[in-house]
């Protein structure tokens, strides 16, 4: 009955089987990330009750938003999830770019320096620094930039990042997902690691975390490991695919005061920002949040499995720990990256019948293909694929609101690879 229902979708029984087969030796690794959904379920609901949410804090507020409980109390709750003094939670930013634009221009100055220790920044954030050229960039500001690439093993180069701390090194950024890189997603262990070091190197240095699609991935978070910002998507990890817009940004106080002035003005600060309608579904998206990042990342690893099988390179392996929801596989051209991002869309409850295609985007040097056929646009915590059009064609898969989509999606990702003969079962 099962095989029949997937062949109704348009899964062949050959692709069926193989997934099948793969999926047979997921049960330890699948196990272990329930016991990590649990204990994050837990920390989650205990931060609501400890900080007495109640039906008034799931109404809204509108124009200044003077007195918005539901809001105040909402950054509370992940202030205590994320072990820091305060946070920032507000629909009124857009997206983990601009949460990370907010951080980074609200605690550097003119004549500071910001140092990557870890490589090339995602995509959209090159024109934030200036490394792009763009009005309002952090360079047009006066602020200067410096990075350390990581060694080819992807380990962090410490010798080469302790020649580069200087006088003037205010802010070190530190992303925890690969972005569009064919490199390893750090552990929150080596996250700590980094910061012990570069704080040691020089001490004061605000360090933050680009936590993007590494919420509930483990046990800890890196601002219990001495981030003093970690920023991110409410569309990604911690809205649990409920959240229809926003981000965060939780850390130390003095930091977090000052995005609090960067995202409304000086003076203000948190005390407007009127949550409309929205706090219901932040709040039930957070509480969502730990099972159904576990349902992604069983899905990650059984796209790690499957691929790996096929021959192809993928990043983590099948066997590796897990530290974000992405998967990369390395397809190696230009038709089987289309083919894979056809498969995906096609897998959605929302726009399955559209045809993804290379574009333009904004924030992107070169074409890129996105496949999210989703109930909150973009959002990326629900099931989608992306990828740059350009060597090594790398897709990068995230998502899915339960396991069995995910699963889903996987296995239409290689059906339209095995119907376009692009691969061999």
């Amino acid at each position: 009955m099962m095989q029949k229902q997937y062949e109704r979708l348009g899964v062949s029984p050959a692709v069926y089987r193989l997934g099948e087969q793969i999926l047979k030796g997921l049960g330890p690794r699948f196990a272990e990330i329930d016991r990590t959904a649990e204990v994050n379920q837990l920390k989650v609901l205990a931060a609501m009750q400890k900080n007495g949410v109640d039906a008034a804090c799931l109404s809204g507020t509108t124009g200044y938003g003077h007195d918005d409980k539901g809001r105040d109390t909402l950054e509370r709750v992940y202030a205590d999830v994320f072990g820091t003094e305060t946070a920032l939670v507000r629909p009124h930013i857009t997206c983990g770019t601009h949460a990370l634009a907010v951080a980074l221009s609200a605690n550097l100055l003119p004549g500071d320096e910001l140092l990557s220790p870890v490589g090339k920044p995602y995509d959209t954030l090159e024109e934030v620094i200036g490394i792009r050229e763009s009005a309002c960039s952090l360079k047009e500001m006066g602020v200067s930039y410096r990075q350390v690439d990581l060694n080819p093993d992807g380990s962090f180069d410490y010798e080469g990042i302790r020649q580069a701390i200087n006088d003037k090194t205010k802010l070190v950024t530190i992303q925890r997902s690969k972005g569009y890189q064919m490199r390893p997603t750090f552990s929150v262990g080596q996250i700590g690691e980094l910061i012990a070091f570069v704080k040691k190197v020089k001490p004061g240095l605000t360090v933050m975390v680009d936590n993007c699609y590494g919420e509930f991935t483990e046990t800890i978070e890196p601002s219990e490991v001495g981030a003093d910002m970690v920023v991110g998507s409410l569309i990604k990890n911690p809205g649990g695919g409920l959240a229809p817009v926003g981000g965060y940004i939780a850390g130390t106080k003095k930091c977090i005061d000052r995005c609090h002035y960067r995202l409304t003005a000086p003076g203000i600060g948190q005390d407007v920002g009127a949550s409309l309608s929205v706090m219901v579904n932040l709040y039930q998206g957070f509480f969502l949040s730990p099972n159904v990042v576990a349902g992604a990342l069983k899905g990650a690893i059984f796209a790690a499995n499957l691929y790996e099988r096929l021959g192809f390179e993928v990043l983590p392996n099948g066997t590796e720990s897990r530290h974000d929801i992405i998967q990369s596989i390395r397809l190696g051209s230009r038709e089987r990256l289309i083919a894979f991002c056809e498969g995906i869309q096609a897998a959605a409850p929302v726009d399955s019948y559209v045809t993804p295609v290379p574009s333009s985007i904004p924030g992107y040097d070169d074409e890129v293909i996105m496949a999210a056929g989703a109930f909150v646009q973009g959002a990326s915590i629900e099931l989608s694929a992306d990828g740059p059009v350009r060597e090594p064609y790398a897709v990068y898969f995230q998502g899915g609101l339960t396991w069995h989509h995910a699963k889903f999606g996987i296995l239409m990702s290689l059906q339209k690879l095995y119907e376009k003969g692009l691969v061999s079962l």
